[in-house]
């Protein structure tokens, strides 16, 4: 176990400009896969017993010039490609895209701005000031037990003016156009690939940018497979063409929903297994054009099971009707991702933020200018960038450290389950949760350092901490 993470470090050697910073990196991670509360790299401090003079250096790091998130995202790519059980089906890979609002209450922080939340949860308020971010993670694991393992996470929102500072960061779109473009940097890397995203992102400017991008690949590496909302109208295929005027791009206009009880006979009845669950399900498969003038073809499939009633969608018209049912039930394991993220990793526990930067108006207008607009002066412009990579730099570390942990419970979850370190009222007997790995972690931190002294990130830890747990020559208890 101990051995593959100094293995995943190793690996990411190369993306830091300096040796320094590379140690920092290592300390932050390891200390987001053990830390036992959510306050920042305090917690890391305190878990590893790191030299608290080394607070504000570790508060640096995220700011350091000797690292690019482009790169760290890439690497991370890689390295869970050639490490982890990735999840394919007919081939393809299987990626799935989310958008998560963290509140935050700052008001010089880069990128906070008003934000509707549109959950059904009684908890939640339908408005909050905060950030908007955007994941893209990759299925691990089989059938019996699967992650969603985070790849990415970037602000989508808030940030446009910010980032036109930046010269080499080509981010401009919308939130939907930069979960495609994100998705896709990591089909180059993948492969052949399926990104699943739920029904807000089925629109014309997202098909128009993976059309564009795959043509730029010379092939096409993604597909993506959504939902439709119940309103959707589509057109069938336009017919053969007269001779006498312009050719028409489509047929007959079909409402989706009104053919669940037009074709009611046609539907094909089977039984799959959805959610962990047997369940019956009716469904039908018809090809349609879609997008006012677009019109591409699509993939519908109708389906019902239980009382409901679902449209699903693919670009990808190869795909059987109950393979695109099943790949949409894998799409929550990305709330179940974001659900860990926050509770076990406290992954958006950042409080990082900027003098310069103007005061949040809690009261602005919608189509009002953005306060950094008026921003002149570089040495400030450099200041909020850098405080915006300290966000999206913590965040990144945060999915690694959580990703380890999902990966170590793929591989070592026997291993786990033998150590009777904590009590559960229900005991996993396949694949451990990521609490159960990172309470593990914590428990046999020093035992593993000790064991394994050798090892780069055992030297690395040791050498920051204010009183190093056993030297190289004493045994762990």
């Amino acid at each position: 176990m101990w051995k593959l993470i100094n293995e995943v470090f190793i690996d990411f050697r190369k993306c830091f400009k300096r040796k320094a910073t590379f140690d920092w990196f290592v300390v932050i991670v390891v200390g987001f896969m053990i830390r036992s509360d959510s306050l920042g790299v305090t917690s890391v401090i305190r878990d590893l017993d790191i030299l608290a003079d080394s607070y504000t250096t570790m508060i640096h790091f995220f700011r350091s010039t000797a690292w690019d998130l482009n790169d760290l995202i890439s690497k991370w790519t890689e390295i869970v490609k050639s490490i982890a059980p990735v999840y394919k089906e007919c081939g393809m890979t299987v990626l799935v895209g989310d958008g998560v609002k963290q509140s935050k209450e700052a008001r010089k922080m880069p990128g906070v701005k008003k934000l509707h939340q549109e959950s059904e949860n009684s908890s939640k308020a339908e408005y909050i000031f905060g950030h908007m971010f955007g994941g893209v993670g990759v299925l691990i694991g089989g059938k019996v037990k699967m992650f969603c393992v985070p790849l990415s996470m970037k602000i989508h929102d808030g940030v446009k003016a910010i980032r036109q500072w930046d010269e080499s960061d080509t981010t401009q779109g919308s939130h939907i156009v930069q979960m495609i473009e994100n998705g896709f940097a990591v089909a180059k890397i993948m492969g052949n690939s399926l990104l699943l995203l739920d029904r807000y992102f089925l629109s014309a400017i997202a098909l128009i940018k993976l059309e564009e991008l795959n043509k730029s690949a010379t092939t096409t590496l993604l597909h993506i497979v959504t939902k439709a909302k119940s309103s959707v109208v589509a057109y069938t295929k336009p017919g053969e063409y007269s001779g006498r005027g312009r050719r028409r791009k489509k047929g007959d206009t079909i409402k989706i929903e009104k053919v669940f009880d037009s074709r009611k006979d046609d539907f094909i009845e089977t039984t799959m297994t959805l959610y962990g669950k047997e369940e019956n399900v009716k469904y039908l498969c018809i090809d349609l054009l879609w997008g006012q003038k677009l019109y591409q073809e699509l993939r519908f499939v109708l389906v019902m099971y239980n009382g409901v009633k679902s449209i699903l969608v693919s670009t990808n018209l190869e795909l059987e009707p109950t393979t695109i049912i099943s790949l949409y039930s894998y799409r929550f394991k990305i709330e179940c991702t974001f659900r860990e993220f926050k509770q076990v990793i406290g992954g958006f526990k950042y409080q990082f933020w900027s003098k310069v930067m103007p005061k949040l108006n809690r009261y602005a207008k919608k189509g009002d200018p953005h306060p950094v607009e008026k921003i002149k002066c570089k040495e400030e412009k450099e200041l909020i960038l850098s405080t915006l990579k300290a966000i999206e730099g913590y965040v990144m570390c945060s999915c690694i450290a959580m990703a380890l942990l999902q990966i170590i419970s793929i591989k070592f979850s026997d291993e786990i389950n033998k150590a009777p370190f904590r009590f559960l009222r229900t005991k996993s007997n396949t694949i451990v949760s990521e609490a159960t790995v990172a309470c593990f972690l914590r428990k046999n931190i020093i035992r593993l350092i000790t064991k394994n002294s050798g090892f780069t990130i055992s030297r690395i830890i040791k050498e920051k901490q204010s009183e190093p747990w056993f030297s190289d020559n004493q045994q762990a208890s």
